[in-house]
């Protein structure tokens, strides 16, 4: 199946796609932040990796939540 054009699109495929982008955007900027200003001992992994994977890969949100969830030691 061919990938369709922005054109192509209806204006409801649209808008979800626009509002999914900014979901994802605005969580990984949350979770950027989140970890830089947490120290490293209270980071479950390499923070560097945390941060590579956060500004790099392209999850849908997951990754996000994952460092939400399971990176961050309380």
């Amino acid at each position: 199946m061919a990938a369709r054009k922005w054109d192509e699109l209806s204006p409801r495929a649209r808008r979800l796609l626009v509002a999914a982008g900014s979901a994802d955007a605005a969580l990984r900027a949350a979770a950027l932040f989140d970890l830089r200003r947490r120290s490293a001992d209270r980071v479950r992994g390499p923070k560097w990796a945390w941060i590579v994977a956060l500004s790099v890969v392209s999850s849908a949100g997951l990754l996000p939540l994952a460092w939400f969830l399971v990176g961050r030691r309380r």
